[in-house]
């Protein structure tokens, strides 16, 4: 590997960490970009060669990925588990983790209620793919 390649991946992973640490916060490719200190063209192009997906995609799967923790192990609902991980809105929200769980909020947190597996095994079967 060159030694560009690994500057970009570099970069590429740190704007990536920001994302795992602040996922609720609002992120959006220019705050990302800034991050990765790259423009926000090439950023986009980069991100989605390096892991794949676009960077807001990644962003909404983590988020998903945090509340599906919250609707299995709190009470809350699901509308402030929406805002908690950072969702602008209940609506947006709900329609996008159907898209990456396969079913809405509420039925994910019912089949989530009637089984009793431990954590880790529910963690590794559960993560979503995107």
């Amino acid at each position: 590997m060159s030694r560009a390649a690994e500057e970009t991946n570099r970069l590429m992973l740190r704007a990536r960490d920001a994302m795992d640490r602040a996922y609720a916060q609002p992120l959006d490719v220019p705050a990302l970009a800034r991050i990765a200190h790259v423009s926000e063209a090439h950023f986009s192009r980069t991100f989605r060669a390096t892991f794949g997906e676009t960077p807001h995609r990644y962003l909404q799967r983590r988020r998903v990925e945090r509340a599906m923790f919250l609707l299995r192990e709190s009470g809350r609902s699901v509308t402030e588990i929406c805002f908690e991980v950072g969702f602008g809105s209940p609506g947006t929200f709900s329609r996008t983790f159907h898209d990456i769980v396969g079913r809405s909020p509420r039925t994910y947190r019912k089949e989530a209620a009637a089984t009793v597996v431990p954590t880790c095994f529910t963690m590794a079967w559960t993560r979503p793919s995107g």
